[in-house]
């Protein structure tokens, strides 16, 4: 006996409906209500012996999203490799298929069309569950889609009025496919109900709802007519806010980060920021902002702020890879509530170039402590000072030096970021010109454009970082300015992303001072595997003539990547990298234009994807590899 999801015209009560045509087995929900249900036992409250079965798949002329819509619907199709729980289980799987691909007929806009689900020759919506089984079972599923069907008459009632705020702005349902003439997909009733009340909320109605839905499909004209009425109920501003489950947290000072002035009107968009800007504390390994179920009759909702709270101290370990620059590991100790209010005390050791060398005089050496003391001023500004001193062994030079500084760091809004500290500086040299000693006192600032889906791997979206730092150097008196510019694109070839093409370009310029009462640190520098791969690391700069490599005062790179999913888990890449350095401030391009390619190996990670680099230097100077590995997490950009 097939089962059909109509024959005729019909009012579909509150949704795109769902005729009760397709059996009696599980329970099916649309838009939160149960249209019909069963005391039929899943299986998963079946136990019985392992009941296997032999299953084919036929729909007809269904094709592309629809074929793989009810094909990804039906559990005994997906499951077909693994035997149910005995023939009750076998037959409970089968009755639940019915609803399910019902559904996935009715997110493709298919309201005409019939299902059929024979078990050993019979419909399973009629077999009693204590019915006996072949060893195989016969499974056979028949799908009839039947026509499409397109949105006829649409009207949302009571729609929001026009925002006055940009942030405020919500699509429309008629802009996301709730229109005459559109494929009248299930889904798309939903989202449009969703865009109506959002809008709503958006402009302070906390509580707005569906007040009325009507929902009618004409099988005779193959149209579905749409009908919703939205209730803004009152406006609301923010009451209370009650914390619970602070242990060592100051629970005044979470309440103050969640920044929900009482009074202040209502707008989701606050409990978002308010959410990630308490998550951003490190402090919780749990977190919810919620909204009380009603607003009280003076206008007010109050907010409860729920945590877990993480352990106080953690201590991690890491290490980076390359054949150029060898190996480098690196440990550090974080404690994350000093004093009850988030403040962050971390204290970092590296060790580098080993295996690069054997000689433990020519290592990389940093020890570092970093103070954090958030929401400072404002719940989205926090105090930062660090103390750290390295010694760094390069081609060009090596440094031995002791760096302090002090400043604030301020979010701006989900996108913009900014930075401003005050930094004082000591550091020794031995470079081609001798040993020298520098001091300076600079303002480094940084600003940080940030829309990617994903800073570890994105697949779409802009990163803009413009960085400032005007100093004042003590050795020869100059007073001198350091700026660079660096932009990257992100974008999707097709829907999935998984094709992808990724770019890169930074410009940096030094002016105020001669290139050789410079301290070498502030000079440019390029090559390794966060610039120009395949060239030694910071191994690309302005030649002498003896041959010899300084920083410049000019520098441009860029980059471009193509990244290709072969799989889910697994990536590949081929990319370009572009390095130059110049003498002059703006670049003149007397230096040679340095050039790397390779290709890549990505692994994907809850982390993000683990990266494998080879490249290839096709300009190579006299300390540059022939070819270079780089290994380490995310992205090169």
């Amino acid at each position: 006996m097939r089962r059909r999801l109509g024959e005729s015209a019909s009012a579909i009560a509150l949704a795109v409906l769902m005729a009760g045509t397709t059996g009696q087995a599980a329970a099916f929900e649309l838009f939160g209500i149960r249209i019909f249900g069963s005391s039929e036992p899943a299986e998963a409250d079946v136990i019985g012996d392992p009941q296997n079965y032999d299953a084919t798949f036929e729909a007809g002329s269904a094709e592309g999203r629809v074929l793989d819509a009810v094909r990804g619907a039906s559990r005994l199709w997906g499951d077909r490799d693994e035997p149910a729980s005995g023939s009750a289980g076998l037959i409970g799987r089968a009755k639940s298929d019915y609803a399910r691909m019902v559904a996935a007929l009715y997110t493709e806009g298919h309201y005409g069309g019939s299902v059929s689900i024979l078990v050993d020759g019979r419909e399973a919506a009629d077999l009693p569950v204590d019915t006996q089984l072949s060893d195989p079972a016969v499974v056979t599923i028949t799908v009839d889609v039947g026509p499409q069907f397109a949105f006829g008459q649409t009207a949302v009632g009571n729609q929001a009025p026009p925002p006055t705020e940009r942030g405020d702005e919500v699509a429309l349902p008629s802009d996301e496919g709730l229109a005459p003439g559109e494929i009248a997909r299930s889904g798309v009733v939903i989202r449009g109900e969703r865009l109506a009340t959002e809008a709503w909320r958006q402009q302070g109605f906390a509580k707005a709802e569906i007040a009325d839905r009507t929902v009618t499909a004409n099988h005779n004209s193959q149209t579905v007519d749409v009908a919703i009425t939205v209730d803004p109920g009152q406006r609301a501003a923010y009451g209370q806010t009650r914390v619970e489950g602070a242990q060592r947290m100051d629970s005044d000072y979470i309440r103050y980060m969640t920044d929900l002035p009482e009074g202040q009107e209502y707008d989701p968009d606050d409990i978002e920021r308010a959410r990630q800007r308490l998550a951003r504390l490190d402090v919780f390994q749990a977190l919810t902002v919620r909204e009380a179920d009603e607003i009280a009759r003076n206008g007010l909702l109050p907010m409860t702020v729920n945590v877990q709270e993480r352990p106080l101290r953690r201590l991690g370990v890491g290490g980076t890879f390359s054949t150029v620059d060898g190996l480098g590991v690196e440990t550090f100790w974080l404690h994350r509530n000093l004093f009850g209010k988030a403040e962050r005390l971390r204290l970092d050791a590296r060790v580098g170039g080993i295996g690069d060398t054997i000689d433990v005089e020519e290592f990389d050496y940093s020890l570092g402590a970093t103070f954090t003391r958030p929401g400072v001023f404002t719940p989205d500004t926090n105090f930062v000072a660090s103390l750290l001193g390295k010694r760094e062994v390069l081609d060009v030079y090596t440094e031995t030096s002791v760096a302090a500084r002090m400043g604030f760091t301020h979010i701006f809004s989900d996108y913009l970021s900014g930075e401003i500290f005050a930094e004082a500086k000591y550091a020794d040299f031995e470079d081609d010109l001798g040993e020298r000693s520098f001091t300076t006192f600079g303002l480094p600032a940084k600003l940080t454009y940030d829309t990617r889906d994903n800073s570890a791997d994105a697949t779409e979206g802009y990163f803009l970082e413009v960085t400032a730092e005007p100093f004042y150097e003590f050795e020869f008196g100059n007073i001198a300015g350091r700026a660079t510019v660096e932009g990257r694109a992100y974008y999707g070839l097709d829907a999935e992303d998984r094709f992808v093409l990724a770019g890169k370009l930074k410009i940096g310029s030094i002016v105020g001072a001669d290139l050789f009462e410079l301290p070498p640190d502030k000079l440019f520098l390029s090559g390794g595997g966060g610039s120009t791969r395949g060239y030694a690391y910071r191994g690309i700069g302005v030649v002498g003539p003896g041959g010899e490599v300084t920083g410049g005062r000019s520098l441009i790179e860029a980059s471009g990547e193509i990244r290709t999913k072969v799989t889910e888990s697994i990536g590949l890449v081929g990319f370009a990298d572009v390095g130059y350095v110049g003498a002059e401030s703006f670049p003149d391009f007397s230096e040679d234009l340095k050039i790397g390619v390779g290709i890549g190996l990505r692994y994907q990670t809850g982390l993000g994807p683990i990266r494998l680099d080879a490249a290839m230097p096709l300009d190579p100077g006299p300390d540059d590899p022939d070819f270079a590995l780089y290994v380490g997490i995310g992205q090169a950009f």
